[in-house]
């Protein structure tokens, strides 16, 4: 049996680390193939669209790898301790990357007008990233309305920090994130009997 290429999902692995490190303006598509390996035609064979397609499948795949990741979280960890998990996931990767490592998502969200499908599939990851939130919430006993908007804090207040946390060369905005939402959520998340 031939073995299948991966340079498509190598091209969508490099796309997202790049973009979560300098951006998504600062990456070209020689970048991203240079990245991956992968030959110089291989971006239009697998991305016909080029540039607007790649940035824009890349974000889809960031976006449902962290809510998949989230999912997850609450499903075995509670909403508490995922939304631990994932502070400190995004902690690692500052100290591990000398805070040049963000969250990709966010990155096309800021450069989004150059963009505006990757925009939109940007905009889409962090509604179903609320809503996944929302309703792990709602399912420990807050009110819907209320655990709505205990995620939006939670999401705006972890990536808002992790530009502080670069801009600033330090962990210190998401310490005290996780330090306040940990408080607020855990005054109101109503443990599963």
């Amino acid at each position: 049996m031939p073995r299948r290429s991966t340079a498509r999902e190598d091209m969508l692995r490099s796309a997202i680390a790049l973009f979560r490190q300098r951006g998504v303006e600062a990456t070209s598509v020689a970048d991203v193939l240079e990245h991956a390996g992968a030959p110089r035609g291989s971006v239009y064979h697998h991305f016909p669209q080029g540039r607007p397609q790649l940035v824009e499948e890349a974000t889809r795949s960031a976006g449902t790898f962290m809510g998949s990741m989230i999912s997850a979280g609450l499903t075995t960890l509670g909403p508490l301790r995922t939304v631990e998990a994932i502070i400190s996931g995004f902690r690692d990767q500052l100290l591990a990357t000398d805070f040049a490592s963000g969250c990709p998502v966010a990155s096309v969200a800021i450069e989004g007008p150059q963009s505006p499908a990757a925009l939109a599939a940007a905009g889409e990851s962090f509604t179903s990233w609320e809503e996944t939130i929302a309703a792990s919430l709602w399912q420990h006993g807050i009110d819907q309305d209320r655990a709505h908007g205990l995620a939006t804090m939670a999401l705006s207040a972890i990536e808002g920090a992790l530009l502080l946390c670069k801009a600033q060369r330090s962990t210190r905005a998401l310490d005290r994130v996780e330090k306040e939402v940990m408080i607020l959520l855990s005054g109101v998340v109503v443990s599963p009997q």
